[in-house]
């Protein structure tokens, strides 16, 4: 028999087998040969963490049992009767319970079978359904219907859920209400009240929002659910809007610190789910009571040099602390600055001092946010869609996609992805011209703590957003960013070569007609450059009508270093309804057929036509492959 595969995804650590005792590892069953593959593949993607084989020691069924109070969830390939059997000795509860997800052999259903909300077996399937190109069966009402699981829809947007209030019931009553589709006005129970007083407000633009049944909570319609800072009774999310300022005397006890701010929010009916994180002097970075108080809380912690906090107006500046730390200001400074632009404080700097068994003082000052900042919680995802169609959209494309809360992405990029877009995903358009808006808008909503997925065609890494996105996210201090990834689309010049035949075979280059960010005088040195050297050249953004004369200088520059027969190929909307790909020589190049939906891949002087396909040999006449 074989042994389980316990080993972690790529960049987690491996843990033994029997060790797992946390709860954010996801297991992979299988439950038949041909499930082995899948759970592969999931593994490597790192939405799974462990995996046990069809016929593993020790089998799927044990490591379920012996695993189910320590982890997250399970991804299982198996017929859900079977699964269902062998869980319901286990069930506690669907707030203990961990998720667990149902897949065929295939790969083509992802069956959230237990958790949907409470434990995210929904988003899993979604992930999962998203990496292998199936579908995530959603039988929950809220799922099925397109309508906001508001039991659980906060997660996407960094919020935390309280304690408080029976969500069954709102649950409940959710279900009970639906949305007229044409006139949006609910029928029968009365629509449920939400207020908010923090947070981001763009949820409500989801179309998810739109068929809940949603109204503005009062004192007439009563408040079902609340999204904001304060503490209190009902169900309530709560966005991180809150930073902490501190400031401590070297040594000063953990009890102290964690008894001042308790103290605080206790007083100001402040919600500790609210906070985002604690902010402070960066000679303060070591203290050891602030590194565990935050560890134990699950705060982010952003660590500030004096020069930047003396340079914010603060109500209650020191002298005394700007002779010994080189700042006015450390706590209500730190808070100002961590809680974003927009920030006011909420609590101006307090002291306390040791009483008894403690040692030490602390400063505390909490800053509220203009809506929510979690940079260090958020996500920026630079999305390659590649040409257009779906079925050539990768793998890890669609998997981020499916992830995030919000697309931010020119609007016909967005379009053809639309039929991916679930009801509780954000869209965000943009205009063609306006990549740094674009980009700025998609840092700015990850700043806040979202999961975003930046949009480019073909290849975000080629002449598209990665390049300007790093740029802006790198002008942040490495402690106040989001998480940055690149996944790669297939890019026009590599669809445009598979359409032609197969012209790269040798050195090629790509270069770019556009001088809108470049000189001209720098795009002809290039394409000299191109012609000498005698590579195959790829011209992006060839030919428009405010630029119609650039292509034939291009082609006058090239056809000095290679004969007029050399073939062309005019790739025009490529991986779209209306593609057409065909095949010329350079110096009879039809240049009105081009616009700026045109590839223009030019051969070098050995490639050729031959049976409608063009290629480049590997080698020069009288080189010889291996």
């Amino acid at each position: 028999p074989h042994q389980a595969k316990t080993q972690g995804a790529p960049g987690r650590t491996p843990r033994a087998f029997g060790l797992v005792k946390n709860h954010t590892t996801i297991w992979g069953l299988s439950f038949s040969p041909e499930g082995n593959g899948l759970l592969e593949l999931l593994r490597q993607a790192g939405l799974i963490h462990h995996t046990v084989e069809s016929g593993s020691t020790p089998s799927a069924s044990e490591l379920l049992q012996s695993q189910w109070g320590s982890a997250q969830g399970f991804v299982v390939v198996g017929a859900c009767g079977l699964v269902t059997r062998l869980i319901a000795p286990l069930l506690q509860g669907k707030n203990q319970d961990p998720a667990v997800v149902v897949m065929d052999p295939h790969g083509a259903f992802a069956i959230p079978l237990l958790g949907g909300h409470a434990a995210g077996a929904e988003a899993l399937s979604q992930r999962v359904a998203a990496l292998l190109g199936g579908q995530a069966v959603l039988t929950g009402s809220s799922g099925s219907q397109g309508r906001l699981a508001l039991d659980a829809f906060g997660k996407s947007w960094g919020w935390r859920r309280s304690a408080t209030g029976d969500w069954n019931a709102l649950m409940q009553k959710a279900a009970a209400t639906q949305s007229a589709p044409e006139q949006g006005a609910p029928l029968g129970n009365p629509p449920l009240g939400v207020k908010q007083t923090n947070g981001t407000q763009l949820w409500r633009g989801l179309a998810a929002a739109a068929a809940s049944g949603l109204v503005a909570g009062n004192g007439d319609q009563g408040t079902d659910l609340t999204i904001g800072i304060e503490r209190g009774e009902g169900c309530r999310w709560h966005p991180p809007s809150l930073w902490l300022g501190l400031g401590c005397e070297r040594g000063t006890s953990q009890e102290l610190i964690t008894r001042l701010v308790d103290q605080e929010l206790d007083r100001l009916g402040l919600a500790p789910e609210a906070i985002a994180g604690m902010a402070s002097i960066d000679r303060k970075s070591d203290e050891q009571a602030f590194l565990a108080l935050a560890q134990e809380r699950g705060w982010a912690q952003q660590w500030m040099p004096a020069a930047t906090l003396n340079a914010i107006a603060v109500p209650n500046p020191s002298d005394a602390v700007a002779a010994e730390m080189g700042t006015a200001s450390v706590a209500e400074a730190a808070a100002l600055i961590a809680a974003g632009p927009g920030a006011r404080l909420l609590l101006n700097k307090t002291i306390a001092r040791a009483q008894d068994g403690e040692q030490g003082a602390a400063t505390l000052a909490i800053a509220t946010c203009a809506e929510q900042w979690a940079p260090q919680a958020g996500q920026l995802h630079l999305v390659g869609s590649g040409p257009g169609r779906l079925d050539l959209l990768t793998p890890d494309a669609r998997r981020a996609l499916a992830e995030a809360t919000v697309w931010v992405g020119y609007g016909l990029y967005l379009d053809l992805l639309e039929p991916l877009r679930r009801p509780d995903q954000l869209r965000c358009d943009g205009r063609l011209t306006e990549e740094r808006a674009r980009c700025a808008q998609a840092l700015g909503l990850a700043n806040q703590g979202l999961n975003v997925a930046l949009v480019s065609s073909g290849d975000s890494g080629i002449y598209a957003m990665a390049g300007l996105a790093l740029e802006l996210w790198l002008t942040q201090s490495p402690d106040q960013r989001p998480s940055f990834e690149v996944h790669p689309g297939i890019s026009a010049l590599q669809l445009a070569a598979a359409r032609a035949g197969a012209p790269l075979m040798h050195d090629f280059c790509t270069i770019s007609l556009s001088d809108r960010l470049t000189p001209w005088e720098v795009i002809e040195k290039r394409l000299e450059a191109a012609a000498a050297g005698d590579f195959v050249v790829a011209l992006y953004n060839p030919r428009s009508k405010g630029r119609d004369w650039q292509l034939a200088r291009a082609q006058e520059l090239l056809l000095a270093g290679r004969p007029g027969t050399t073939p062309v190929a005019l790739a025009r909307q490529l991986g779209r309804p209306e593609e057409q790909v065909s095949l010329h020589t350079l110096g009879d190049l039809p240049i009105e057929q081009v616009d700026m939906l045109t590839l223009v891949l030019v051969g070098n002087s050995t490639s050729r036509t031959q049976d409608g396909r063009m290629v480049t040999p590997r080698g020069y006449p009288g080189a010889e492959l291996d």
